[in-house]
């Protein structure tokens, strides 16, 4: 399956009602996040169905060309192509690529649905990797430290919460909404899994916590508790 192949089967689903959503959405303005980013305006779950369709005939040299194309859905259809490709059993080459070709992993959405099933699960099954998480949260890109926090999201499901709280507090001085969204969710979910966990982060990091990522982290809580912690008051 040629990358071509699969570009031309992705415009099959593409709108110019939806490429203007997509531009609108993801913030492709002028200082946006996405000011550079293109979009073809092509649906998530008709991304998935074309990698899906092809993931097990598409090689190395075709994902080089979908990592490197400057259409955001084009990107996005091939890391979930990495995806469907790991959790076939592929692991460690998949693992390897994507660290190679992380440049391609530049939006919140090409994140959040490839790197915790990708790096995260990895880096929990081989847990002399977590330095890789660490490198990442202390690096000077917007998408590296997104790809620390939201990586450790396979460690929270599993019930281990230690390497999130690590990257978390090192990410609380950080000034991107981005960043404080992907912490408080993390946080969220590990209160979805042991509120206990969740809350003495809260109150031993009270006075470090930006307000997005505190009302992420409690939108869990019983509304009487939400207010009292959004007050300071434990």
């Amino acid at each position: 399956m040629s990358a071509k192949e699969i570009i031309d089967e992705l415009k099959t689903y593409a709108s110019d009602e939806r490429k203007k959503t997509n531009e609108w959405f993801f913030k492709t303005g002028k200082g946006g996040y996405s000011e550079y980013d293109r979009f073809m305006g092509v649906r998530v779950p008709h991304t998935r169905k074309v990698a899906k369709t092809h993931y097990k005939h598409t090689t190395l040299k075709t994902l080089d060309e979908l990592l490197h194309h400057p259409i955001h859905e084009v990107r996005h259809c091939g890391l979930i192509i990495l995806v469907n490709q790991y959790q076939a059993g592929n692991q460690q080459t998949v693992f390897n690529y994507y660290l190679k070709n992380i440049h391609a992993v530049n939006n919140w959405d090409l994140v959040d649905t490839t790197t915790p099933q990708i790096i995260g699960d990895y880096i929990y099954n081989n847990q002399e990797k977590l330095d890789v998480l660490l490198n990442f949260s202390q690096s000077n890109d917007l998408w590296g430290k997104r790809i620390a926090i939201v990586a450790t999201f396979a460690f929270i499901k599993q019930g281990e919460f230690s390497p999130t709280l690590n990257i978390a507090k090192l990410l609380l001085d950080d000034s991107h909404d981005l960043i404080h969204k992907a912490v408080g969710w993390m946080l969220r979910e590990i209160y979805k899994k042991n509120n206990e966990a969740c809350k003495i982060f809260l109150r031993e990091n009270y006075a470090q916590l930006p307000r997005t990522t505190l009302r992420y982290a409690i939108e869990r809580m019983e509304e009487n508790e939400r207010l009292c912690y959004l007050k300071g008051k434990f």
